[in-house]
Formats: C-alpha cells, structure tokens, sequence
C-alpha cells in the first residue's frame, strides 16, 4: 500500500490541486481548521466543496427559485420534494443526472443513476411509484453515438425493471452538441404519508450510526469531483464510475422501507454522491450534532482499503441510519432477512464534528459545518452571449419548402421527434396498481392505490430554444411541462429541475444559467408551481465546447378524479379537430429549420404568460366538464406533426381545412407557444367556444378526424397535403428504430 503525502507535501507540492481544490480554497480550509490538513481530511473537502456536492457556482442564482407553495410538504435541502395531494398522502420527486458516468461507462452510469434517484426518495419514507427519463444524445447515426444510447437505455432498463419500478415516460433528443457529453437525467416519483415522511438528520448524544446494504469498495472514489470537471476525450477515468446491483437496490428499498416503520428510526439518507463523507457530514450538520465513526467496522469487500477511500467511494446500495441507542437489534433482524449488512460504524456526537477513527488512530477530525454550511460560494462573472442580439435581430417567419409531404416526413422521421418506441419498449412500463397512460404521449398517469386519484407526470426541455434565448427557452419548458400535464386532466402542482451546463467559468455559459434560473422561476411563479427538487450539473463540455444549456424541467400533477384522465389519442370518427391558441409566423429554432439550415438561429417564439395561463385554465376546465374527446400539446415540429401524433397509432385519419395568412411552412411548421390541439364532439362546440370567450382565448376548428386512412389539408383553399395516414405512421415509426437496428 502505497503511503499517503504527509500535510506538508500536500501544501507544499499543491497536491489538493490533483483533488480539485483551488489555492483560495485549500488557504480557507487552513483557516476553517486551524491547521494544514492530511491527506484524508484534504479528500474529504476535495469532494464536499465540489459542485456536485455544495453547488458552490450555482447556489447564488438557485435562491431566486420559488420554492414554496399551499401544496409544499418539503422544499429543497433533502434527498427530495414533497406535495400534498391530499387525504394525508404526499408526493415525494426528484429529477438527477448522471451524465459523466454515462459517457464513460453509459451500461452502469446509466443503471447506477436510476437506482441512485430511487434512493433518494425513499430515503424520504416514500415508496417508488414511477420513475421517468430524460436523454440526450448525438447524432445516432454516429457509431459511438449508437454505443452510448444502447447501452444507456439498457443500463436504466435493467436496474428499473428489476426493482419493480416502472420507467412510465419520459422524453429523448438528439443534436450533434451531445456527442461528447450525452445527458442521462432521470426522474423518480414516490408516495408516502405525511406521517411517515423521513430526512436526512442525525441528532441525540450517543445514538447509532448504522452503515446498511452492500460493502464497500474501491468504485466511484472520486465521483463527485469527477462529475465537477470537464470531459477529456483523452482521459476516461474509469474507476470514478461507480457499479451498481438492481438485485440488490431491490432488497435495500424494500429492507428501508420496513425500517422506516420503526419509531427508533431518528435520520436516514444514501450514500450518493461523496458516499459515507456527504450522508455523515451532512445529517450531523441538519441535527446541529456531530459524528464518530470507526472505519474498522466498516462492511469492505476490498483488501487494505484507507480511511480516505473508504469515504469517498461511491459504492452503490449503501444507506446511513441514525437510530436509537439500544435499538439496533431491530434493523438487524430486518435487514438478516433480506440478505443485507447492517452495522454499527459510530454515535453522535455533542461536539459538531466529523471525526473518523482507524487503526486505534484518529484519521480525520474536521467539523461538519466547514464540509457543508461554510463552503465557499462564488459568484461568476457572467457576459451575454455573443450571439443573442444577432439572434433577437433575426425574424425567421418563412422557410421555402417545395413539397409539404416530403417535408412532413422527414420531420417526422428526425430522430427527436420519431416514435420513441424502441426505446420505451425495453421498459417494464406498468405501475404495479394502473398505469393509465403510458410512454409515447404527452405526460404519463399513475392511479393512486386506495384512491380515486391519479398523478401525471412529465419532463421537458426545448434546448434549441434555450441556446438562442436562455430567458424565454426555459420559460417556455415550464409552461410546455405545464401543458403535457394539463393535457391529461391534471392540475400541475410542482416542479423538480435538472440544470445541466457547460463550465461556470465561462461567462457566456454562466449567463446562460443565470438566464435561465430567471426564465424558470418567472414561469413556475406564474403557473403557481414552486422548484421543490433538483440538481445541478456542470461542466458538460469537452475541450472546451459547451453542450446546449439544457434545463430539464420535471413536473407533477394531480388528478382527483382519475375516471376523467384525457388521451392524447383521437377517439371518435367525425369529432372536429379545434386549434386553442394562436398561431403567429415564428420559425427561429424550429425543428423545421434545424432540417433546412442544420444550424438554428433567430428569435424563438414568444410568450405570453398571461395568455398561456389561461390557454391551460381553458383545457383543463374544458376536460373537467366532460366537453373534450383528447387534448394534446403542439410543441416541436408544429400544427401538422401535432395533428398526426393524436392520429397515431389510432387507424384514424385527419382532414384538416383552415385559412390564416400565414406563409405555409409557418402555419403547419411553426412553433407558436400556448397551442393545443383538441377533437370534440361537434354538439359540444359551442359549451367550448363560451368558456374560450369568457377566458379570452382564441379557438378555431380546422378539421375533422376521419375513419379513413388519410391525412389532408386544405390550407387558404389550396391542397397542399393529401397522402395516406399510415404512410407518415411508417415514417414516424422508423426515424429512431432504423438507426438503432
């Protein structure tokens, strides 16, 4: 075993530099201990300060979020947010990433991601319901592009599935900036009653600390800090890749979840990101208490492993309990039966702080609060972009197109807007009471066991529009996460988000972010939707070149009376097909110009918030009353595509007759805000067309759905479409899967 720098080689040969830390910040913790420190307690704060770990460069802008709200349980801070929805249940949320591991390893990165999301929220005293994914990639045509998203799915369809967690939607796109760095960010939504909602926190002089699940070993040592640094195409290091066992996620949820009934049961939280050094510090900080730990007693499946490995490794399936003294005999019995470790590895401490014995020896003594509460937060410069007044300048109201069919089909066939399928259907996608609906629409809808409610589900994010306007993009991804909900019957209630960025220190990049925070909390304040979850990643960027800022917004809703969830999918031959909302010649960052230009500019669609507040209010009451037959969302590639989508997969067809003046590749392409496209039944029109006066949203009928096996539109009295349904259907169908197979 290799002996570790003393100290004084740490300082003196800038070592901690190798573990992260800057010169200002290895001089603060001199300060914060008085002292220099050794080689573990370097790693420790090697991790903890990281932004992984502290969100030292995005904390400043994350406190404009709205968090609270009538239906807030739990705002940020623990492992995830919790709303009411009422008769004393609670939904538990979060959304996390786990893009680095996944470009190295995308099997495990991806597998060790999902079981880690599940961790989070039943650390919270919530069992999983759902979980939902949110993937971005390179072109798949690319050979290592192919690599990444086949083993990225398999790798969250194995864990997933195994647990007994269904993957019941979700959203994937492609764009050449992900080549380098795909995005694996993953969801999971859990119930749990209000009183049996758990933290993480550690609190009581003398009570146990309890290390439970599978060993420790040498995998993931580093990840955090790993997860807090750029991509090198050079460097893959492996060994920060922590590897999961869904057989053995399955037990410790179950074997938690049976703890958790327990009245000893004082703090639970995982070991993620940072393992045992975050959950220890960090539930000794929220209990205002410290912890000893001894490292001998620490379950490790590798020989010779130091204190400093032992505490930075991210081994996989491993929770830290604080319970009362003279109660562990309880957890141990629960967790002999479901084959798992349950130690004691220390006790709370009145004295705030870390401290780690090893070997009859103290290897580490440090305070709680200098790892969490008093690392440094900075605020980075930030520039506008170079390119958004020329984007703001540029009008983008038509794009020529010589044949609209052809067109329409190699839209339908770009991989971002094609059947997802062959993805979703490597998934267990049943909810173990009902799914109600599932992948391939606008928002999934779990029922609620022992209820009559149902909650909807999505996650959504249009990083086109974010990379030419950070401000209106990421407002637009609130509002579009909104409307997939609204679609199904749900009221939205919650928000959980993913900000994935390039590095903080470019000033474009942390604009950007900063744009886009704003953008986020503007729209979730105005759709009454607090930020109660999330996580931030950074620095996915190789040699230099940022990806498209891309923050995933996940959201919840609420239905309270499941009977009355909508489809998205046509119903009845002869329903009128109406348009609510307005349509406005806005082609910047189009998915029509993407396949035209390959590169998108311009001014992106506007956005009225007040309006969509009422477009939304104008579906969701219309959904209520029983007026609608489906309600789906018109978001990427336009008014055509959005029609097909509710026809898909139906065998019916689409008639479409309508005027505007509008330039055609703008009426039946662009990608105007605040649309829906409705069918109804046409003795209901008129109930619709009053509550669309009262709330003053514009309403037009364009068409009809037909029994028949085609799709037309008349547009300004001129046929410009008329083909077979079942011609697109194939198109659509085969973007994605024809690349992949």
């Amino acid at each position: 075993m290799a002996k570790e720098p003393t100290p004084q080689a740490i300082a003196s040969e800038k070592l901690y530099r190798e573990m992260g830390l800057t010169d200002y910040e290895y001089d603060l913790v001199q300060q914060l201990l008085g002292r220099l420190p050794n080689y573990t307690e370097t790693g420790l704060f090697s991790v903890m300060w990281s932004e992984h770990c502290s969100y030292k460069n995005s904390k400043v802008l994350l406190k404009r979020l709205p968090t609270q709200g009538e239906n807030v349980l739990l705002g940020p801070g623990e492992g995830a947010g919790i709303v009411d929805i009422g008769d004393g249940l609670g939904i538990a949320f979060k959304i996390e990433s786990h893009n680095h591991p996944s470009a190295v390893e995308p099997f495990e990165g991806s597998a060790t991601g999902v079981g880690g999301i599940l961790r989070d929220v039943y650390s919270m005293g919530a069992r999983p319901i759902a979980v939902l994914d949110s993937l971005r990639f390179g072109d798949p045509r690319n050979e290592r592009v192919k690599y990444l998203v086949t083993n990225a799915v398999a790798g969250m369809a194995a864990y997933g599935n195994a647990t007994g967690v269904p993957t019941v939607g979700g959203e994937v796109y492609f764009d050449d900036c992900y080549t380098h760095n795909p995005l694996v960010n993953a969801l999971c939504v859990g119930l749990v009653r209000h009183d049996q909602i758990r933290r993480g926190i550690a609190k009581g002089e003398g009570n146990t600390v309890l290390y439970v699940g599978r060993s420790t070993g040498r995998d993931g040592i580093e990840g955090a800090t790993f997860a807090s640094a750029e991509l090198s195409e050079d460097e893959q290091p492996i060994h920060a890749v922590a590897l999961g066992d869904p057989k053995a996620g399955k037990a410790l949820m179950e074997a938690c979840l049976e703890m958790m009934q327990l009245p000893t049961l004082i703090g639970i939280q995982d070991m993620g990101a940072a393992g045992l050094v975050s959950s220890s510090s960090e539930m000794a900080n929220k209990g205002g208490h410290g912890i000893e730990m001894n490292l001998d007693l620490v379950p490790q499946r590798e020989p010779g492993m130091t204190p400093y490995e032992m505490m930075l490794s991210e081994s996989q399936e491993r929770m830290l309990l604080v319970v009362e003294k003279g109660s562990e005999p309880e957890y141990e019995a629960i967790c002999a039966k479901y084959g798992l470790a349950c130690v004691a590895i220390g006790r709370v401490t009145t004295d705030g702080m870390l401290r780690l014995l090893h070997k009859g020896s103290v290897a580490a003594e440090v305070p709680v609060d200098a790892l969490t509460a008093k690392a440094p937060v900075y605020q980075r410069t930030a520039q506008v972009s170079h390119v958004y007044g020329l984007n703001q300048a540029l009008e983008v109201n038509d794009l020529p197109i010589a044949d609209p069919v052809t067109t329409l089909k190699q839209l339908l066939s770009m991989p971002s807007l094609a059947s997802k399928e062959w993805i979703y259907s490597q998934f267990n996608t049943e909810a173990v009471d009902s799914t109600l609906i599932g992948p391939g629409m606008d928002a999934a809808v779990v029922k609620i066991s022992g209820t009559n409610k149902a909650v909807a589900l999505t996650t959504d994010c249009n990083s086109i529009y974010i990379e030419l306007d950070p401000k209106q993009g990421s407002a637009i991804a609130v509002c579009e996460a909104a409307r997939n909900l609204v679609c199904t019957g749900a009221k939205p209630l919650a928000i959980s988000d993913n900000l994935n960025f390039g590095s903080p220190f470019n000033p474009e990049v942390f604009w950007q972010l900063e744009q886009s925070v704003e953008g986020i909390a503007a729209a979730a304040r105005k759709l009454n939707c607090p930020v109660v979850s999330g996580n931030v990643s950074l620095y996915n960027e190789t040699n230099g070149q940022p990806i498209y800022p891309t923050p995933i917004i996940a959201m919840v809703g609420l239905l309270e009376d499941a009977s009355k969830v909508m489809t998205g999918k046509y119903q009845h031959p002869g329903d009128l097909i109406v348009l609510v909302g307005r349509n406005w010649p806005e082609l910047g960052g189009s998915h029509l110009q993407k396949l035209i230009w390959q590169k998108p500019s311009g001014r992106i669609p506007t956005l009225d918030l007040n309006y969509e507040v009422r477009a939304q209010e104008l579906v969701y009451k219309a959904i209520q009353a029983g007026l609608l037959n489906s309600a789906h969302d018109v978001a990427e590639g336009g008014l055509a595509v959005a029609v097909l989508e509710s026809a898909f997969g139906t065998g019916m067809g689409a008639e479409l007759d309508f005027s505007d003046g509008l330039t055609v590749s703008a009426a039946l392409f662009g990608e105007s805000q605040s649309r829906f496209i409705v069918s109804i039944n046409p003795e209901k029109l008129p109930a619709l067309q009053q509550h669309a006066q009262e709330l003053n949203v514009d309403l037009k009928v364009i068409g009809k759905v037909t029994a028949e096996d085609k799709f037309q539109v008349v547009y300004n009295d001129q046929e410009l479409i008329n083909c077979s349904r079942s011609e697109l259907e194939t198109a659509w169908k085969e973007g994605l899967a024809c690349l992949m197979d």
